[in-house]
């Protein structure tokens, strides 16, 4: 079962150790322009406030990952 995290309900530290894993996973592609880990990691930032993608715990693995959050609304909305 998968479930958002509401963002700012976690410390500073656990939301950048999420971006941080997610930027740093393989085949994250950001386009022809390579990036460093912080320009990364601010621009998933900047997604998350503004609520384009959200956290999502998953409970059966225990992991978390990145979601687009409208896409994950109209998922749960048809299950």
């Amino acid at each position: 079962m998968n479930m958002l995290v509401p963002h700012e309900q976690l410390s500073q530290d656990a939301v950048t150790a999420i971006l941080e894993e997610f930027a740093t996973r393989e085949g994250t592609d950001y386009g022809d322009r390579l990036y460093t880990l912080e320009e990364k990691v601010a621009m998933l930032r900047r997604q998350l406030q503004r609520g384009e993608i959200a956290i999502s715990f998953d409970a059966q693995t225990e992991t978390c990952s990145l979601v687009n959050k409208r896409e994950y609304l109209a998922m749960e909305g048809n299950a």
